[in-house]
């Protein structure tokens, strides 16, 4: 006689929600700017209250996609890992989509991709990563995920740039994307990925740099060329979000 052993139903993954997703891109932005990442650290990047964050983190362990160490640290879980790379890549394809082909302002591609990155399937992703001629950054100079690998450029914070250096910015963090009056303010100055700059003057008692644009080069739409200026005086907390390569 034949034994049939019944077995449970295998479990399906949960679903991730759009804000769960929004959950695991910002961690992984966190992870990948060399940041350790805590509730409270979280809480302040996304704008919620602690107790949010907490139970938010709390349904994404259940789920499996991150994990808590003893000191509270969180980190992804390799199934967390690749859906915050497969929305991270979404969300910077749909910015380069925004910009280059709908003529979208620099400034305001970010907050239009984050409403947009949820709705795009696996073929629509494909589709327009061939389509935008398969591009390395966004327009913000943050590399396009390629399978499961980010592969940040060789670049450093401008903070740590001396006076009379010539340097081009190379990208600019996903923290300061989030804050449109800065995006709007870096646009105007043309503080943007492949622009030129003379470091003119450090002021350490000010906490401030003076730039002084080199050329108009530029390898994003959207600027207001009247509006643009010659010197742009800039605090340290604006320089730190800004990477550079000297030329």
């Amino acid at each position: 006689m034949w034994h049939i052993m019944a077995h449970p139903p295998r479990r399906e993954a949960a679903k991730i929600t759009n804000r769960g997703e929004e959950y695991l891109e910002t961690i992984l932005n966190m992870i990948v700017e060399g940041k350790d990442v805590f509730a409270a650290r979280l809480a302040e990047r996304l704008d919620v209250s602690a107790p949010t964050v907490s139970a938010a983190l709390g349904r994404l362990s259940r789920d499996g996609l991150v994990s808590i160490d003893p000191q509270r640290r969180v980190s992804l879980t390799e199934v967390g890992r690749k859906a915050a790379i497969t929305i991270v890549r979404r969300h910077r394809l749909v910015e380069r989509l925004l910009t280059d082909y709908l003529g979208l302002a620099w400034s305001d591609c970010h907050q239009e991709a984050c409403l947009l990155e949820h709705a795009i399937s696996p073929r629509v992703e494909e589709r327009l990563y061939q389509r935008l001629g398969r591009p390395a950054t966004c327009p913000h100079g943050n590399p396009i995920p390629e399978g499961m690998r980010i592969t940040m450029p060789e670049c450093q914070e401008l903070t740590s740039i001396p006076e009379g250096t010539i340097v081009k910015v190379v990208r600019i963090t996903e923290e300061v994307s989030d804050d449109h009056t800065m995006m709007e303010f870096l646009q105007k100055n043309r503080l943007m990925p492949g622009m030129r700059f003379l470091v003119q003057s450090i002021s350490l008692p000010a906490d401030t740099m003076t730039l002084r644009r080199t050329d108009d080069r530029v390898s994003n739409a959207g600027f207001d060329t009247e509006a643009a200026v010659e010197d742009v005086t800039i605090s340290f907390g604006v320089a730190g979000a800004l990477f550079v390569s000297p030329v």
